[in-house]
């Protein structure tokens, strides 16, 4: 009963989900910018992540939200103290136009260089036209890849070193982050993560959205489980339990966002949500 009701439940979604997504004027609702931990900053909207990680050499940014975000990225990054002109590196955890959207302009104002995983390339290169789901229905103006990423490659820039880790399924080519940050003399492995989570309309078996999803996901779930990490956030604010632990105004704290176990928990959360719908595909 649990299943076909879940199976019921992702139908119904599915609609409202795809309805809500082209029906929005896809403008970001403002939210005011935070420090994570250490050099690591949250500049995005309410729910849409996208991090700053900063350095005396230039800037990583991490996702970019739709494409009417720039101005709220902009605006949020110098109420920091720093310039979105220094961006030197531009990365997106995966292709999806919430995520993407103003990657393109932030490029061409900034001459970052855009890194991104192989499976993802094609997706950002044409502006989403390509992805197995959604084709170009949350499309985004196409920006050049400049370095294709792999499972275990070091981005560096200044004193900065991410570690990429591939975890596909939500898209072919998703991808997190883990870097180690110093603070108050104690040393924290900090997560920018990609949950494996299953978009509405995602097939997993039965005619899949693209060869081997079921299995990406698996693998996604599989090795976050084994990571080792301190702190961690992840693409949507709602997904690593922003509001509950951090409300704008609130005093820095570098253990805020220190949470391993919640990590473990979402991961098992999302890993049920995948087995239960593969599950009901196969009734």
């Amino acid at each position: 009963m649990r299943i076909k009701n879940l199976l019921f439940f992702l139908t119904v979604f599915q609609f409202l989900f795809l309805d809500s997504v082209f029906a929005q004027n896809r403008v970001t609702e403002p939210y005011p910018p935070f420090r994570v931990i250490g050099n690591l900053y949250s500049v995005g909207g309410k729910d849409l992540s996208v991090f700053l990680i900063t350095s005396n050499e230039g800037h990583i940014l991490i996702n970019t939200g739709w494409a009417d975000s720039r101005v709220l990225i902009q605006d949020n990054v110098e109420s920091l103290g720093f310039s979105l002109n220094d961006v030197k590196i531009l990365l997106a955890q995966h292709a999806h136009g919430d995520h993407t959207g103003a990657m393109a302009e932030i490029k061409t104002l900034t001459g970052a260089q855009v890194f991104a995983t192989a499976k993802d390339i094609p997706l950002l290169e044409d502006g989403g036209f390509s992805d197995p789901q959604f084709g170009g229905r949350l499309g985004f103006d196409p920006v050049k890849v400049d370095r294709t990423l792999a499972q275990g490659d070091l981005i560096e820039l200044g004193e900065n070193q991410l570690t990429v880790h591939l975890h596909p399924g939500h898209t072919a080519g998703a991808t997190s982050f883990i870097m180690n940050v110093r603070e108050n003399g104690l040393d924290y492995r900090v997560l920018i993560a990609n949950m494996g989570s299953v978009n509405a309309g995602k097939r997993l078996a039965v005619d899949p959205t693209y060869p081997g999803v079921a299995a990406d996901f698996a693998y996604t779930f599989t090795t976050q489980k084994m990571m080792d990490i301190d702190v961690w956030v992840s693409a949507h604010g709602s997904q690593y339990n922003r509001d509950e632990k951090w409300q704008p105004g609130q005093t820095y704290d570098p253990d805020t966002f220190v949470d391993p176990d919640g990590f473990y928990e979402k991961v098992e959360f999302y890993e049920e949500l995948f087995l239960e719908a593969l599950a009901a595909e196969m009734l």
